[in-house]
């Protein structure tokens, strides 16, 4: 309950505090390329659920057609703004409308599209999706540069399945199993710590 109502308010607040950021970017995106500015992607929730998770569109129009789901390196598919905001993760901020509905937690295990999800082993499935997923969690801390990875591998998608899902679900695990309102808020501000210094950085 107390993770609920911290989710809701904080979302909130953050919506409304964010407003004129979320606007600005959803202007740069239609004016830098054609196309809606919100990404909407089917996603496997709690209790195995589906639901869609919105973002700030950072890729073409026609990129489902033109490649696999995972994104890989300096990917042909990404826009000019699509750079920067997926490099500052503004393109997650859409979220918190997901969290604010219901569907999505500020920190959880980060949804995945079905067709992964369907190769999750039992065991781990039945833990990762007890809880809402969310915008960040320590998977998403440990693989933040997960495209860089995949872009060096012969076979990106073999790489994700067969090396960093595993390692993912398990760090997904361990944060289900050891969930606060005190662990999130250290994760949360892990990420914001993160976003910043990496974005100092460039």
């Amino acid at each position: 309950m107390a993770k609920r109502l911290f989710d809701i308010l904080a979302s909130s607040l953050g919506l409304l505090l964010l407003s004129p950021l979320l606007l600005g970017v959803a202007l740069w995106i239609k004016w830098d390329s054609p196309g809606p500015v919100m990404f909407r992607q089917e996603r496997v929730g709690r209790f195995g659920r589906p639901f869609f998770i919105h973002k700030f569109r950072s890729m073409r129009v026609d990129a489902p057609a033109l490649g696999p789901q995972i994104t890989i390196g300096e990917d042909p598919r990404i826009t000019r703004s699509g750079r920067f905001i997926r490099r500052s993760k503004l393109d997650e901020l859409p979220q918190l409308w997901d969290v604010l509905r219901g569907a999505m937690s500020l920190v959880g295990p980060r949804p995945e599209v079905p067709r992964y999800v369907a190769m999750y082993p039992a065991d781990l499935r039945e833990i990762v999706l007890s809880v809402r997923p969310g915008i960040t969690d320590p998977a998403s801390l440990a693989f933040r540069d997960e495209a860089t990875q995949l872009a060096a591998s012969v076979d990106p998608e073999r790489t994700y399945v067969e090396d960093i899902l595993p390692r993912k679900l398990a760090l997904m695990a361990d944060y289900v199993k050891s969930a606060s309102l005190g662990s999130d808020l250290r994760w949360l501000w892990r990420t914001v710590s993160a976003v910043w210094w990496r974005s100092s950085r460039r």
